[in-house]
């Protein structure tokens, strides 16, 4: 269970480059994980797999998940991710701050934290743009999305970074009735990708 320790305007956060320099853990395997930054903190902009075919995965807020240790939720990407052809799965969100319960997310918007996300964000289409290849990027948020109002600016923000890239969008299951895509926790192993109009969504 991971319950904010304060707001994240009040933490000395790295952006994601510093993050990315650092190397304070040795405890995983770097050629098999991608994790920023790469010890347990307030917040986490990434934790994947490395792979010549990832998806990006979009949930809302990260929680307690690391690697080789990885919570329901990401047990469940990584296994929809395999079975739709990828290689390795990326997960990212909408919003950086670790909470298990997303009603203990910051209740305004830490700016900086958003603009270092995109920063992720971008390096993560470049990644998965190697080799010519398109990006596809899973929208796996859920109805959580409600909990703050501000969450949705962030998806346009993501959305106008993934057109630069050409990326596609996808969701796996049924949308819910106010169109939201499903969360990965309860989807089938072997639940299939699908076109998901992020530009309708947003609309």
């Amino acid at each position: 269970m991971h319950i904010p320790a304060a707001d994240t305007a009040s933490l000395d956060i790295l952006s994601f480059d510093e993050a990315l320099r650092q190397s304070r853990c040795a405890g995983y395997d770097r050629t098999r994980w991608l994790y920023v930054p790469d010890f347990y903190t307030e917040y986490r902009y990434v934790l994947g797999t490395r792979g010549k075919k990832p998806v990006i995965c979009a949930g809302v807020n990260p929680s307690t998940a690391e690697p080789d240790h990885l919570d329901p939720t990401l047990q469940s990407v990584s296994r929809i991710a395999a079975g739709n052809g990828f290689d390795s799965f990326l997960m990212f969100n909408v919003y950086a701050q670790r909470a298990t319960r997303p009603d203990d997310m910051d209740r305004v918007r830490n700016d900086r934290l958003h603009e270092e996300n995109r920063r992720a964000f971008r390096a993560l289409l470049s990644m998965a743009a190697e080799g010519g290849a398109r990006p596809v990027v899973w929208a796996a948020w859920g109805a959580v999305i409600e909990k703050r109002p501000w969450l949705t600016d962030c998806v346009r923000d993501f959305r106008q970074d993934a057109a630069a890239f050409d990326a596609a969008w996808v969701c796996a299951g049924r949308l819910s009735k106010a169109g939201h895509p499903h969360h990965p926790l309860y989807l089938r192993k072997d639940e299939a990708f699908r076109p998901f109009d992020i530009g309708g969504y947003l609309r």
